[in-house]
């Protein structure tokens, strides 16, 4: 049994620290599923070893993590996105307003000077 744990809890590690070491290049969804499977195995583990099944409670664990680390992470992707969307219509109308100024302090200046 502690056999047991120890194996789904290194193999829940290594899921991590692969995770860790591709987080560079992994979107915010492949994090979530990777960060929900991960803890999901680890739980998985603990409550499958108190049943004396750690393996098929990392697995049941990891499987259910990964997919509601995956919707969470998709959310907060496209939550993340729209934002930056957003940021990006306000900038280019801040850009026209000041533009859109700076010709009204032209004809003013032109019509002063008739």
């Amino acid at each position: 049994m502690i056999r047991s744990t120890v194996v789904a809890v290194g193999l829940a590690f290594f899921v991590w620290f692969a995770g860790q070491c591709w987080g560079q290049s992994l979107t915010t969804t492949e994090k979530g599923v990777v960060g929900g499977g991960v803890l999901g195995a680890g739980t998985g583990a603990i409550v499958g070893a108190a049943v004396h099944h750690p393996i098929k409670g990392a697995l049941i664990g990891g499987g259910v993590g990964a997919v509601a680390g995956g919707v969470v992470g998709h959310e907060l992707q496209t939550q993340d996105e729209r934002q930056y969307r957003l940021q990006r219509e306000v900038s280019a109308q801040q850009r026209q307003i000041e533009r859109q100024r700076r010709e009204i302090d032209e004809l003013k200046q032109t019509e002063d000077t008739e």
